[in-house]
């Protein structure tokens, strides 16, 4: 049985910050620098270790929000 994670931190899409790009709340780390910085080779203890105002709970927060987004994509084929 799989148990699912409680998550603390929370994805927030402020105005007033990086023009609204969704980021961890309480900091200034957008998703799109975290997937980025994962996607380059970086672990997540690299990202803790770069980023100490990050946690755990904000890295795994970025990568559910970064799924439910995909997930909620709807796609439209283009006529061949």
């Amino acid at each position: 049985m799989v148990e699912a994670i409680r998550m603390e931190a929370k994805i927030v899409c402020n105005p007033e910050i990086l023009r609204g790009k969704p980021t961890v709340a309480g900091t200034r780390i957008s998703v799109e620098l975290i997937l980025e910085k994962l996607a380059s080779g970086y672990s997540i203890e690299d990202l803790l270790e770069s980023y100490p105002n990050l946690s755990r709970e904000g890295i795994q927060a970025a990568l559910q929000f970064s799924l439910e987004v995909l997930r909620n994509e709807v796609v439209y084929p283009l006529a061949g």
